[in-house]
């Protein structure tokens, strides 16, 4: 029985080849691998003795190689391929221990250039790999020292490997090469403006089990991109409580996503994906006060990420209620203390906060494929804003448009968001019909209507959602315009003596 052993990751390599060698294999190996093993007194076979041909072209070259590959893909049941081997003085290879350059280590070192990622590309390792997944049945392939353990444990039990744990490093084998090939196209895609790719491969790393998915029932991993996207939620560092949720991590992107919108100081409150109140203020606990008085109900059991460090004033008025998970860039120690009382409260901690996430893809599954598309990077273009009634809106309204569209921007179509004086003061999201969402947002407000702005994720297919927010008070509307009925919307605004302003820019999210 032969064995060849090529590995970047050395972990446990010498005990592994150590154990076969005293069962009687013959140990094969390449360059530092080689080395390794020879320095540890393990007898071992350069691969050039296997080729007869020498390692060349800066290593690029060596296990390329019909007397290896015909080692390990010959089907042992078949004489004509034993003959072949035979003919042509080729000996089997039954146990392939590969694992790959480190192209991972390589691009996530700072600096990396795209001429020192391409050199860790790795090319014989995955066909070496592949073919002795391919050969199973035959051939004993490990790619993950994790598993050097269990096959010598087999082989001295039982004089070989069953065929269930070869087809299990066999699985093993084509998931790594898979996720290894999409992680090289997935780098060498973000090194130009790429269009999105006639064949879409992606690659994730588990980053934690989950409890369970949305509902008990569900089973549940949480995964991260290979390389760190900074100010992402995948980078925050818990700092106290409980482990997160499926839901915890899905509302927190949404919380995240909403915050980012933000450059002052502000607050954004999300239950069920959904912002429920989000303020802007002179500093972080009025943004937060701001927040919490839009909707004190939907906040309990909630989520609230803020983009200034939290303050020991925020901190105790935070506390007053039940919250699943503060996100910030920083908690001060006394902040800590008081937010640390309670034990079950997510304590998340992301120094990027603000940090734009643009040029991202996003994705939805759906039963049988994926829809792909660009995030929504645009709020809009603020010279490309139109006043198209009679009255101009105030500077005052203009910036509570801005807000209440930022807002809009990130709840369930159809959506629409009322606000003043810097925060949100009623939402209406996921309805059917967009007079439900104004009459919804009106409705739940706790605050006066009187002298607000309004915002809708897409334009009013009737004039209806005007008259509705002219008698609840509203006195400035923002909308993307574009429906054959617009005209009607713009003369009933004039009617009313309400501003309204097209933005020329849809946000429908579903």
């Amino acid at each position: 029985m032969r064995a060849l052993i090529s590995v970047s990751d050395k972990t446990g390599v010498v005990d592994f080849a150590k154990a076969l060698s005293e069962l009687g294999v013959e140990i094969i190996s390449t360059g530092g691998t080689h080395q390794r093993l020879a320095d540890n007194g393990i007898q071992v076979m350069g691969i050039s003795e296997v080729t007869h041909f020498p390692e060349c072209l800066d290593g690029r070259v060596k296990t390329l190689h019909p007397a290896v590959h015909g080692g390990i893909l010959a089907r042992r049941d078949r004489p004509e391929h034993m003959k072949q081997l035979e003919d042509n003085h080729i000996e089997t290879i039954d146990i392939v221990a590969i694992n790959l350059y480190p192209f991972k280590e390589t691009i996530l070192r700072p600096g990396v250039t795209l001429e020192e990622a391409i050199e860790n590309i790795d090319i014989g390792g995955p066909a070496m790999l592949r073919s002795a997944a391919k050969n199973h049945k035959d051939v004993v392939v490990v790619c993950d020292p994790a598993d050097y353990e269990s096959v010598i444990g087999e082989l001295k039990q039982n004089n070989g490997v069953s065929m269930d744990t070869k087809y299990k490093l066999a699985l093993k084998v084509f998931q790594h090469t898979a996720a290894y090939d999409a992680m090289i196209s997935e780098y060498l895609r973000r090194q130009i403006d790429a269009e999105l790719p006639d064949n879409l491969t992606m690659t994730f790393e588990k980053k934690q089990d989950l409890r369970y998915g949305e509902n008990p029932h569900q089973k549940a991993c949480y995964y991260q991109e290979i390389q760190p996207l900074e100010g992402s939620l995948a980078q925050a560092v818990q700092l106290h409580g409980k482990e997160l949720s499926f839901n915890n991590i899905h509302d927190a992107e949404g919380a995240l996503a909403t915050l980012k919108e933000f450059e002052q100081p502000a607050v954004v409150a999300v239950k069920h994906a959904n912002p429920c109140g989000v303020g802007t203020g002179f500093d972080i606990l009025s943004a937060y006060n701001k927040a919490y008085e839009c909707d004190p109900t939907s906040i309990f059991g909630g989520i609230v990420a803020a983009n200034r460090i939290i303050d020991a004033g925020t901190a105790r008025e935070m506390s007053k209620i039940f919250l699943e998970i503060i996100l910030a860039p920083g908690f001060t120690e006394e902040a800590l203390e008081i937010l640390e009382q309670k034990k079950n409260i997510r304590l998340l901690k992301l120094g990027s906060i603000t940090r734009k996430l643009e040029g991202q893809i996003d994705v939805k599954k759906v039963s049988g494929g994926l829809l792909v598309q660009n995030t929504d990077d645009l709020l809009f273009h603020e010279e490309e804003l139109k006043v198209v009634t009679d009255r101009i809106p105030t500077e005052r309204e203009m910036d509570d448009m801005r807000l209440a569209m930022k807002v809009v921007k990130h709840i369930k179509s159809n959506g629409i968001v009322l606000a003043k004086e810097g925060k949100t003061i009623g939402i209406g999201p996921g309805q059917v019909n967009r007079i439900w969402a104004v009459e919804n947002a009106i409705s739940q407000s706790n605050f006066s209507i009187q002298d607000s702005v309004l915002a809708s994720d897409a334009f009013f297919p009737f004039d209806d959602c005007v008259t509705a927010a002219a008698a609840a008070g509203v006195t400035a509307i923002i909308q993307p315009g574009g429906s054959v009925r617009d005209e009607d919307s713009i003369k009933k605004a004039n009617e009313l003596g309400i501003a309204m302003v097209f933005t020329g820019i849809r946000h429908f999210k579903h």
